[in-house]
Order: C-alpha cells, then sequence, then structure tokens
C-alpha cells in the first residue's frame, strides 16, 4: 500500500514514431510519381470500367425494420441500398495516463465506527471470530472493467453503480419509436400479498452473449445459431425469469418459474460464465426468500443460501440488493436483508467444452449492530446494491447508516448518519483520480416524521465519510409507499459531466416528483423539473455520438419520459398503461422497461 495504482490504456505511437512513418510515406509517395511519369501515358490512363478497383461497387440489401403492430415480436425488412464504402483506418492517438490514489479509508471526527455502531461480528466456519484476515483478498478495478463481456451484468452495471446504458445512442428525432411486448403474470404469497409485473428496482440484465457459450445454453436453436444474440434476463414479481431477444422480444429459451417475487435485478456472473445470482424479495408458497446461484446451462440451482440463517439479528431473508463477483479471487458479495454480508467463495468448476458448471461454495458472514437499529424503527438490513472500490465496500442500509467496509479485514473504515431508511443504492465518481459517493435517503414514514420530512442528497468523500456538500429537499411519505429518494442517483458523464440526477419522490406534492440535476462541485441545482407523478426508478442516460445525453423513467401514474439532459426538456412521452417502479436497461438505441401490470416493453430509440 502506498503506491499510486495506475490504470493504463494503450499510448499509442510516440511523436518519433509518428516523424519517421510520415518520413517514410513522403518518400513512398515521391517513388510512386517518378514510376507514374516513366510509365506510357495510355497504359497509366485506364478508365473505371476498365479497372476493377475503382468500379462502383453493386447495391446490396440492409434489412431495416419496419414499425410493429403493438405486441408484435418479429421485425419486418425493407429493401434499402447501402453502398459500402472504404473505412480510413484511425490514426493512433496518445493519451494520457490515467493516476488513480490509492483507496485508503479512515474515519475523522464524526465517523468513527464506534459512533454509530454497537458492534460487529464475524462468522467463519460455524465459529464466531474476533480476528479475520482473508486468505484470497478481494480487489476491484475501475468499474469500466467490471465485466468480460458486453452487456449489463448488474444492476447500474458495474461496481461502481455508474449506469444502466451500454454503447452509443444513434438518436435523430429523439422520439420513442416502434415498440414490442411481453406479457408477465402475477404470483400470490401466503400473506394474501399479491406480486405483479416488474416491482422496484426492477433493471433487466442485458449480455451478449458468444457464440461458443451459446451452444451449451438452453437456449432455442435459432437463437444459438444467430450471428449475435443480445439476451434481455428479466426476473421478475410473478416468480418466474423471462428471457428475449433484445430487438423483437422473441422468447429466446422457455422461462424459469421459481415460485418466488424478484424485485431487485440479479447479477450474471461478469467472466461470461452462464450464472444468474438472484433473491427473492418476499416469502412464497415455496418457503422464505433467500438467494440463488442458477445455472444458464440447465437452470440446474447450483446453491442456495439466507434463508434460516441464525447469525442474522433480524429474521427477513429477502435480497433486493445486486451482488457483484471479483472474477480474480472467485468470489461472490451479497448484501442481505437481513443484516447479514454474505462473501462466497464459489470454488467455481467452469468447463464451456463439456458444458458443464459447479459451484462448492464457502461462505463467510458478516453482521453490524447498530445504535438505534431496532425491529420497530431504523431496522438492520441492507437492501441497496453495494459498491467496491479496490478492497473496500460502501453500503446504506435501512437504519439510516452509510458504512464503509474493508473487505481483508471486515473492520468498519467508517461510517456516516444519513437519517434515514436508504434503499437507493449509492454511486461511486474518481473525480481527479478522488474517491466521491452520492446518496439519498428515503422518508419512512412515522420514524422522524408523521407528517413531511426533509431529505437530504449528499456528496460524500469515500476516504473519510465526510459531507462535502448536502442539498434537501421537503417531501411527503405513506406508510409502505415512501417518499424521497428510492432511485439511485444518475451519474453525468460526457457533455453531463458536471452533473448528478437525483429523482425525489412525493416532493411538490404528495404524488408528484421532482427529477433536479445537481452540480457535483456545489449541490447546486443547475434545474429541477416538477413532475406530476413520481418516479422510483434510477434514470438511465443514453449518450448520442455527440455526447448529449437524454434521461430516461418511468411515473406512478405510466408515462414513459425521454428527457434533455442539460436541459431538462421533456423530449416525447409514451403512455405505458400502468405504473412503473423499474428502471430502464438500454442498449444502443434499444431500451428495456417492465411495468406494475404485467408487461415488458422492448421501444426503439430514434
Amino acid at each position: 500500500m502506498g503506491t499510486a495504482y495506475k490504470g493504463k490504456r494503450a499510448a499509442g505511437y510516440s511523436r518519433r514514431s509518428k516523424l519517421l512513418l510520415a518520413a517514410a510515406a513522403g518518400a513512398v509517395v515521391i517513388l510512386f510519381v517518378v514510376v507514374l511519369l516513366l510509365l506510357d501515358t495510355g497504359k497509366a490512363g485506364k478508365s473505371e470500367e476498365d479497372n476493377p478497383s475503382l468500379q462502383t461497387p453493386s447495391e446490396t440489401e440492409k434489412p431495416a425494420v419496419s414499425t410493429p403492430e403493438f405486441g408484435s415480436v418479429e421485425p419486418v425488412w425493407e429493401e434499402e441500398p447501402v453502398i459500402p464504402q472504404e473505412e480510413e483506418p484511425e490514426a493512433p492517438t496518445e493519451e494520457e495516463e490515467i493516476v488513480y490514489e490509492d483507496f485508503n479509508p479512515g474515519a475523522v471526527e464524526g465517523t468513527e465506527p464506534s459512533a454509530h455502531m454497537l458492534s460487529t461480528e464475524i462468522l467463519v466456519d460455524g465459529q464466531i471470530v474476533t480476528d479475520y484476515r482473508a486468505e484470497d483478498p478481494i480487489y476491484f478495478d475501475v468499474g469500466s472493467k467490471y465485466a468480460g463481456l458486453d452487456g449489463l451484468f448488474t444492476f447500474r452495471g458495474d461496481n461502481f453503480r455508474s449506469g444502466s446504458a451500454v454503447g452509443t445512442a444513434n438518436l435523430s428525432t429523439k422520439t420513442f419509436g416502434e415498440h414490442w411486448t411481453h406479457s408477465v403474470s402475477t404470483l400470490a404469497a401466503p400473506d394474501g400479498n399479491v406480486w405483479t409485473g416488474c416491482g422496484w428496482t426492477g433493471q433487466p440484465l442485458i449480455v451478449n452473449w458468444p457464440k461458443e457459450t451459446r451452444q451449451i445454453m438452453n437456449l432455442y436453436d435459432w437463437a444459438k445459431e444467430a450471428d449475435e444474440l443480445i439476451e434481455v434476463i428479466y426476473a421478475t414479481m410473478d416468480g418466474h425469469i423471462y428471457f428475449m431477444e433484445l430487438e423483437t422480444g422473441r422468447e429466446t429459451r422457455e422461462p424459469l418459474n421459481m415460485g418466488f417475487t424478484f424485485k431487485g435485478s440479479g447479477s450474471i456472473d461478469p467472466r461470461g460464465y452462464p450464472v444468474l445470482y438472484v433473491g427473492a424479495g418476499y416469502a412464497s408458497y415455496e418457503g422464505a426468500a433467500r438467494a440463488f446461484a442458477i445455472s444458464l446451462i440447465d437452470y440446474s440451482v447450483l446453491f442456495t443460501f439466507g434463508n434460516g440463517d441464525s447469525f442474522a439479528l433480524r429474521d427477513w431473508s429477502c435480497f433486493d440488493s445486486s451482488p457483484l463477483v471479483d472474477a480474480e479471487t472467485d468470489q461472490l458479495i451479497y448484501p442481505g436483508e437481513n443484516g447479514v454480508l454474505y462473501l462466497v467463495k464459489l470454488h467455481t468448476d467452469y468447463d464451456e467444452t463439456a458444458g458443464t458448471i459447479s459451484m462448492d461454495p464457502e461462505i463467510v458472514r458478516w453482521r453490524y449492530q447498530g445504535l438505534r437499529s431496532s425491529t420497530t424503527s431504523y431496522w438492520l438490513g441492507m437492501e441497496d446494491s453495494c459498491v467496491i472500490w479496490q478492497s473496500h465496500l460502501i453500503v446504506a442500509d435501512n437504519g439510516g447508516y452509510l458504512m464503509c467496509l474493508d473487505l481483508e479485514t471486515l473492520e468498519l473504515d467508517w461510517v456516516q448518519d444519513i437519517l434515514d431508511d436508504t434503499n437507493a443504492s449509492p454511486v461511486l465518481e474518481l473525480e481527479d483520480g478522488h474517491p466521491y459517493v452520492y446518496i439519498s435517503p428515503s422518508f419512512h414514514l412515522g420514524w422522524r416524521s408523521s407528517g413531511t420530512a426533509e431529505v437530504p442528497i449528499y456528496k460524500i468523500d469515500a476516504e473519510t465519510g465526510e459531507i462535502v456538500w448536502r442539498v434537501d429537499y421537503t417531501c411527503y411519505s405513506e406508510s409502505g409507499v415512501s417518499g424521497g429518494v428510492q432511485g439511485t442517483i444518475g451519474l453525468g458523464k460526457k457533455n453531463l459531466s458536471n452533473l448528478v440526477f437525483v429523482p425525489v419522490a412525493r416532493s411538490g406534492q404528495p404524488e408528484g416528483g421532482i427529477l433536479a440535476a445537481l452540480d457535483k462541485e456545489t449541490g447546486e441545482a443547475v434545474w429541477e423539473k416538477e413532475l406530476a407523478s413520481y418516479t422510483w426508478g434510477s434514470p438511465t442516460i443514453v449518450y448520442d455520438q455527440n455526447g448529449d445525453g437524454y434521461l430516461l423513467f418511468g411515473t406512478l401514474y405510466g408515462t414513459l419520459c425521454l428527457m434533455d439532459g442539460a436541459t431538462g426538456e421533456i423530449l416525447d412521452t409514451m403512455d405505458m398503461g400502468a405504473h412503473m417502479e423499474s428502471t430502464v436497461a438500454a442498449y444502443g438505441n434499444h431500451i428495456v422497461i417492465g411495468t406494475r401490470t404485467n408487461y415488458i416493453y422492448g421501444i426503439t430509440l430514434e
């Protein structure tokens, strides 16, 4: 420790190399001119008809999708002539070396763990231990290096929770275009609750599977044989996991019926292994909620955990969190709503040639007890998805604590009081190499107030847990349907790199909301958009070829919005016919989102 970590990119050619190349190219040009002068003029003056390399290429057909009827899943191709053109090779460029600080977090006055925590404990091999050091230390690189394949492998994309969009959107009219739908059913729970459609957080996962991997999975033949398959994987509240092709919504394999309500997004193994990690959000007739590791080769359950855990101080074995996998050490990191953090050494044995995968998990458990935690208010439990930078995990809990944990020793680095039940996930960004976290709680009715309350949005120094700035919004709430910030803060990049986007529910009016663009440096509002109905979804930001960003989110009243991120202007809306809690997933020009009344939508951005 103590040496700065340097994230290097290809440096390209040096200036000296470029000069040598330029001189060589000039010599070639001079020689070529001399040869032309010596040649016979008749031979040197061949027409285009005589020279095949100069002839206009024959026209080819390029498929273009026409707008299908509502619910259609098959595209209709139209003929469109395209003349292929030679692409000029990109010139190598020199890029500056990116230097990150070594992350050594520690408490300062006010963020000492002892000021907020009653105790923490670690369980290894069934025994509580007082001195722990990881045999195989976890270490995460920057978020852009999280996954080895193309896609969205976890909630908000990576270990920084930096966004739910992949690639660039080629936008012209900046409107919603054609769409497909896929139906979702309902699931009744033993206590009489009926769960419908797609809930919070409900962001689908998207994977561009290699053809070799597809051959061993239980995909339909057409999906195995396709030149490319971009698969949408959606765990929903009706107990099923659905698998669809991104552009058409066509099912790629049979839905998997697990019989448990899934609220959170789950995660695909970032190594490209065909494994889905997903947690139930509620008990069902199948038993208590729990977490699963599911083989996407044959749908076998590789292992489960979390239910009936006697180490947990809270009997609520639900998992709305979206876990992370450390590819280098083969470990799963999964926070639970029972107040236990599960560190699972998977011992994965994956043989793609043979088409087999198995796991033999060893689980280390960590739990905490806050000074104000109780069974009636400020509950134990982590409902959000954690951030991990290098070997430190940052996560918030239902009791209003934001915690930074050393994964090598399982000792808390710092704890910050963020006041209230926190469902939104922290978002981490490196700014001039230094890590900061953006986070905001909800407003749990009756804990701080039975009327209205201030809901703070924080920028926090991830080294110390200190508050850099705080901005408050007055919010209403309702029992079981909280106001405040439920959606994870959107992190602006490219031309929006000075902004963060915060969805504040039940602010302005009881069923209304505010979407605020705040300056990263000061916290001041650059713009605020008052909405007739609030959003629980996290704003998804897509970027066009110019680096301009556009926000996508759904509302309580069933309106899907496309918004200019720079100004807050709503560019287009789409009536979805039912309210939305889920977060949009975007891949290029295609987005996917589910509603609470039993439909998944795939929509093209134009």
